[in-house]
C-alpha cells in the first residue's frame, strides 16, 4: 500500500505550523517530498551492503536484510525480449539499478561462436564487465564471450552485450520511484488538495511514512528558518536510524 501524499502533507503542516512556527507551501511541499523520499530509497542500498556483511538472523522481522530486500520488492521490474538497436540494447525507462540482464534470443550464423548456440538453451545471465574489461577478454580465445558466457557493458542508457549473435535479452532492474505530487486548487485564498490524473502518492513502503515525515521537516524548518524545527527533526531521524540498526 503506497503512503497517501495528503497524509503526509497534512501531518507536515500540522507539526510546522504548531506554535506558529511558519507554513510550508505546496510548491516547497512537493520539492522537500521528492528529495525526502529519494533519500530514504538511496539509503537503501548502502544499508543493504552494510547489512550483507552481517550474518543473517534466522526471524524474518528482525533480518534487517531481509526487510530491506522487501522494501525495495516495491520497484522490482522486468523488460522482457528487447531487441537490438544496431549493436546495443536500450535500458528501459525508469531504470535505477540493474539486478540482471539476461540472454534471450540469438542468431544462427557459422562463426566462431555458433558452436555454442546449439548447446545454448534457455537463458543465460550475462556478465556485468567495464568497457575496459571487455576488450581484454575479447583478446583472448580463451576468454572471449561466448553465447553459453555472454558479457556487457553499460554506456549512458544502453547495454552493449556479446558475442554479436544475441539479438533480444530480458532486463530485470529496480525502478526509480516517481516524484510525489500534491496537486491542488485555491478556494478563499487556502490550498485544497483536489486528486487528479496528476497527484502522485508516495511510492516507498508504508513503514517509511515517519522517515518522510521527519525528513520533510528538517527540509522545511531551513526554508522557514526555524532552526529548533531543524534539530528537533534531525534528532528525531537520528534515532529511528539507530534503532533500525540495532
Amino acid at each position: 500500500m503506497a503512503i497517501r501524499v495528503d497524509t503526509v502533507y497534512q501531518t507536515v503542516l500540522a507539526l510546522a505550523n504548531k506554535e506558529q512556527r511558519g507554513y510550508i507551501t505546496p510548491q516547497e511541499f512537493n520539492l522537500f517530498a521528492k528529495q525526502a523520499q529519494m533519500e530514504i530509497f538511496e539509503q537503501y542500498f548502502y544499508d543493504l551492503s552494510q547489512f550483507k556483511r552481517v550474518p543473517g538472523n534466522d526471524s524474518v522481522n528482525t533480518d534487517m536484510e531481509t526487510l530491506i530486500e522487501e522494501k525495495l520488492q516495491i520497484f522490482n521490474r522486468e523488460a522482457m525480449n528487447i531487441p537490438k538497436d544496431g549493436n546495443r540494447f536500450p535500458y528501459p525507462l525508469g531504470l535505477y539499478r540493474l539486478t540482471c540482464v539476461r540472454s534471450a534470443g540469438f542468431e544462427q550464423t557459422s562463426s566462431l561462436y555458433s558452436s555454442s548456440a546449439v548447446a545454448s538453451s534457455g537463458t543465460v545471465d550475462c556478465e556485468k564487465v567495464t568497457h575496459r574489461e571487455y576488450h581484454d577478454a575479447a583478446a583472448s580465445y580463451l576468454t572471449r564471450p561466448t553465447l553459453n558466457r555472454p558479457i556487457f557493458y553499460s554506456r549512458q542508457n544502453y547495454a552493449y552485450i556479446y558475442p554479436q549473435e544475441i539479438n533480444s535479452v530480458n532486463i530485470f532492474y529496480i525502478k526509480k520511484p516517481l516524484n510525489p505530487n500534491w496537486t491542488y486548487v485555491v478556494v478563499n485564498d487556502k490550498a485544497i488538495y483536489t486528486p487528479n490524473i496528476t497527484s502522485q502518492d508516495f511510492e516507498l513502503h508504508e513503514s517509511e511514512e515517519r522517515d518522510l515525515i521527519l525528513k520533510i521537516l528538517q527540509l522545511s524548518g531551513i526554508t522557514i528558518k526555524d532552526f529548533a524545527l531543524v534539530q528537533a527533526a534531525g534528532q528525531e531521524v537520528a534515532n529511528v536510524v539507530q534503532q533500525q540498526k540495532q
